[in-house]
């Protein structure tokens, strides 16, 4: 039975993407998960996917990363541009560990988180609303960093006045010689930060797409509003959000390096994060699923070895 057929004359047709291709789709999935490292011709030379065998290894290997870049644009005297994800969250708390046991400090890092829940106008939650992104940057990371944090002065958040000028910002910040770095998740519908695959149908074409540095009051799909009252609202889809503010391409595809991250399992087999896994790795860039992007860009994609699969039917 073919998924395209039954989508026909169901509540499925209009959906998803008028731009995904279900059969391309299907093949990135099919693919032997033991060349899940295979290289594509349309990666970076210097991208690679990082394989981590548990949770635990991905939070360590990934903030040893993200600590790593700012040890290392601070020993070169250079300041360092992060664009930053709520999602996932476990790789910070080992960033805090290892910049505390080094010593090394943030003051010359400029953080811009990449998106923020919003109202259709781009009205955000308080900064200390549980819910909201910005206190949960200030809880996992800025916080815990105490004397070694990163300035306040220097933190962005995604808030209706301030999205608007990060890409003046982060201008300015590389024109001073500074390193961008974007740490990102991928989401259920291939999203980086919160910029949707059905953005595509607004533009005439990719360049015209690339071009976009963010969306204010941003509507979400239907899928990434599911995806997150399963990660972050305990199935309460009534608490999520339905718009965002949200960096778009581009300010993510200036990056000089990503730190991506793909923890998206459930446990007894199942998983939210495998078919976005592997369609980012094997579709090819296309701006109907923006996260293909990313191998483009040099850096590293970190990724818990069970999404690799294989991503057959299993009743669970």
């Amino acid at each position: 039975m073919n998924f395209i057929d039954t989508v026909k004359g169901s509540l499925l047709e209009g959906f998803y993407p008028k731009g995904w291709d279900f059969e391309k789709i299907d093949q990135c999935c099919s693919v032997n998960p033991a060349d899940v490292l295979k290289k594509q011709p349309f990666w970076n030379d210097e991208f690679t996917p990082v394989m981590c065998e548990s949770i635990h290894d991905f939070d360590m290997m990934m903030g040893h990363e993200i600590a790593m870049e700012i040890k290392t644009t601070g020993e070169n005297n250079q300041k360092l541009a992060m664009i930053l994800p709520v999602g996932p969250m476990g790789m910070y708390k080992w960033a805090v560990y290892f910049l505390k046991e080094w010593q090394v400090d943030a003051k010359h890092v400029y953080g811009f988180n990449m998106d923020e829940w919003s109202d259709q106008d781009g009205n955000t939650l308080e900064s200390d609303d549980k819910g909201s992104f910005q206190n949960a940057m200030i809880d996992a990371f800025y916080g815990p960093l105490g004397d070694l944090t990163v300035p306040i002065n220097q933190r962005n958040f995604a808030t209706r006045e301030n999205l608007p000028t990060y890409a003046k910002k982060i201008r300015e910040l590389k024109d001073d010689g500074a390193k961008l770095v974007t740490v990102f998740g991928i989401g259920r519908m291939c999203h980086v930060a919160f910029w949707e695959p059905q953005f595509a149908s607004e533009f005439k074409s990719v360049d015209e797409w690339k071009k976009q540095t963010h969306r204010v009051g941003a509507m979400l799909h239907p899928l990434t509003i599911e995806q997150n009252a399963i990660t972050s609202f305990k199935s309460r889809t009534s608490l999520v959000p339905c718009r965002a503010n949200t960096i778009g391409p581009g300010l993510f595809l200036q990056s000089d390096k990503i730190i991506g991250g793909c923890d998206g399992t459930l446990g007894r087999g199942m998983m939210w994060q495998g078919m976005s896994f592997w369609m980012t790795l094997r579709y090819g860039p296309d701006m109907w699923i923006p996260s293909t992007f990313m191998p483009t860009l040099p850096g590293k994609l970190f990724f818990l070895k069970e999404l690799a699969g294989p991503l057959n039917a299993e009743c669970n």
